[in-house]
């Protein structure tokens, strides 16, 4: 936030265009990864998928902050939303999307 407010660009920081910039850094993070495996890409982009990981993290902070929302709670409550769309006895060691288990 300070980084933010000491160029004063939270007047461009509106919900929206916070959310539009966190799909287009995840984008770019996931550009690291085309046509290549989890291995080459690491091996070949580590230093960048850094950098892009860290503005999606950046991007979803600020957005967090905007609308008052603490992280640490809505994780919490996320995680317990998918404890019971996955329990362990279904979803132990499959992909299957929840409404297929």
């Amino acid at each position: 936030m300070q980084f933010r407010d000491e160029r004063n660009w939270r007047q461009f920081h509106n919900p929206k265009d916070l959310a539009i910039s966190l799909n287009l850094e995840a984008a770019e993070l996931l550009e690291n990864f085309q046509w290549k495996n989890s291995e080459e890409a690491l091996s070949k982009n580590k230093e960048n998928i850094k950098d892009e990981l860290a503005d999606v993290l950046i991007y979803s902070l600020l957005l967090a902050n905007d609308l008052e929302l603490d992280v640490g709670e809505i994780i919490k409550n996320k995680l317990e939303k998918n404890k019971n769309k996955y329990p362990v006895e279904k979803a132990y060691g499959k992909k299957t999307k929840y409404n297929k288990l």
